[in-house]
């Protein structure tokens, strides 16, 4: 690594977490560290906000993830690096940020191409004795991360038709529109018929293998739900009374938000009878809320099938189980829907870390990123950390979850960049000439739904002088 790199890796880790966590001695001591190289169980959901029990949302039927989180590590402020899929994920899994010149908007593959390709997290694994396997959505492209697994990149097939359509009708329509049918499917059906079915049919199969193996595994399984069509077999429907579906508190574009905040949710409007402009109609925006909640029950119980079989083959005890969401996802708040944005509901997603040797049922407040997943799985594997990461292991927040912590954290999505800081969440939109054109500021403590931008109020002007050089100090860190 030339002295230039160094630099930028060092800088952001001071800014990103402060002297505090720098000074930190090491976080596992011998005693606690297991007597052999644990398995990790890494589940992916793409699309997945925090719409969980365990995260507090009573309406929602989420059992087996709710278990999970009761035995485990539930982060409540765990900030994706950028709020779409492809770049989330490639960040995630090379543990470094997405910026203005390694955005990942062409994801991993394309950018290797610019900057040379990082060791991914998978294959980090694989280098040091671990059978590695990808089942499902992982990286946003099967053909990215070459080298990290020890067999080929799986997929699930299908009689489907387009984006996952089983009814006859729907198959019919997605195959005259480029694959895209109506935003949602009920079908009558088991849970193997559709996609996500047969990837947790093939993760069981695969732990089967794996238990006779000896040497410890990576199985890393993606599920694809609740991303859009929202398609689930009709018993996830079943589960919500839809008499009883609540829209958004805060359908409406937030007061003195500038546009660059607000979109047009384009990916969903590629489906067929969404409008292609204004808001959705009220009996619409319930559908697909309704729709969106079954999916994520849908999910639940193929993790629980999952984790299932991991505890009826004796594995669980040997086992890390990372449940992740590659970035949230938006149900109407602030006139939007999917992802693409600066508000919390498209940076936070869910993060649940269960390991078998350290206590369970904690939750943490404390600032995360999903580039800290990375070196925290390093740690608790007892790897080295390669010296590209990004970010720091967040073990200390396991061990004592109201511990003093990061001071900010970091997201980017084109032109916009946005820091989180205890209370506030400060956003900037600059032009390809460096010069500011948006801003946007929120007191989280105030104003958790961020529905009034404060960021041109006079009394709040050294605030945001403040967070904007922090901003600007962060993206001179990643200068080449």
């Amino acid at each position: 690594m030339n002295a230039l790199n160094r630099t930028r890796r060092d800088f952001l880790r001071t800014l990103g977490q402060g002297a505090l966590a720098l000074a930190l001695p090491g976080m596992l001591s011998a005693a606690e560290r297991p007597t052999r190289k644990p398995n990790v169980l890494f589940i992916a959901v793409d699309d997945l906000r925090p719409q969980l029990g365990c995260y507090g949302h009573e309406q929602m039927i989420s059992p087996h993830i709710d278990r999970l989180a009761a035995d485990g590590v539930v982060f409540n402020r765990a900030y994706c690096q950028s709020p779409v899929c492809g770049a989330s994920r490639a960040s995630l899994l090379s543990g470094i940020r997405a910026t203005r010149d390694r955005s990942f908007n062409g994801y991993l593959h394309h950018a290797d191409k610019d900057w040379g390709a990082p060791l991914s997290l998978p294959k980090h694994f694989r280098n040091h004795g671990y059978h590695t396997i990808s089942n499902g959505k992982i990286y946003h492209h099967r053909d990215d991360g070459a080298g990290s697994w020890s067999e080929p990149a799986w997929g699930p097939k299908g009689p489907w038709a387009g984006r996952g359509y089983l009814v006859q009708a729907n198959q019919e329509t997605a195959r005259a529109r480029n694959g895209l049918g109506p935003a949602y499917e009920c079908a009558e059906c088991d849970d193997s018929e559709y996609a996500d079915g047969k990837t947790a049919d093939k993760a069981i199969s695969d732990l089967n293998r794996l238990a006779k193996m000896d040497r410890p595994f990576f199985l890393a399984v993606g599920f694809m739900k609740p991303h859009l069509p929202f398609n689930a077999p009709k018993k996830y429907w079943d589960l919500y009374d839809a008499r009883k579906i609540e829209l958004a508190d805060n359908p409406y574009r937030p007061k003195d938000a500038p546009d660059a905040a607000i979109h047009n949710w384009g990916e969903l409007r590629a489906y067929h009878e969404i409008p292609e402009k204004g808001p959705l109609p009220e009996e619409m925006a319930r559908t697909l809320i309704h729709g969106y909640y079954a999916c994520t029950s849908y999910i639940d119980a193929q993790v629980g099938r999952v984790l299932g079989e991991l505890d009826r083959l004796d594995l669980a005890d040997d086992t890390i189980v990372v449940l992740w969401g590659d970035h949230g996802w938006n149900l109407g708040e602030h006139t939007l829907w999917c992802k693409h944005c600066h508000f919390q509901t498209s940076l936070i997603a869910p993060l649940i870390v269960r390991i078998p040797w350290l206590k369970g049922g904690v939750r943490t407040d404390g600032l995360t990123e999903f580039v800290d997943l990375y070196p925290s799985l390093c740690e608790l594997a007892g790897l080295p950390v390669p010296d590209h990461i990004e970010g720091r292991s967040f073990v200390p927040l396991v061990k004592e979850p109201d511990r003093a912590w990061k001071e900010a954290v970091h997201s980017r999505f084109h032109s916009g960049d946005s820091v989180r800081t205890d209370r506030y969440c400060y956003t900037e939109w600059t032009g390809k000439d460096g010069k500011m054109y948006a801003r946007m500021l929120y007191d989280q403590k105030l104003d958790p739904d961020e529905n009034v931008n404060i960021s041109e109020r006079p009394e709040n002007a050294q605030l945001v002088k403040e967070l904007s050089e922090r901003l600007h100090q962060f993206r001179a860190g990643y200068v080449y």
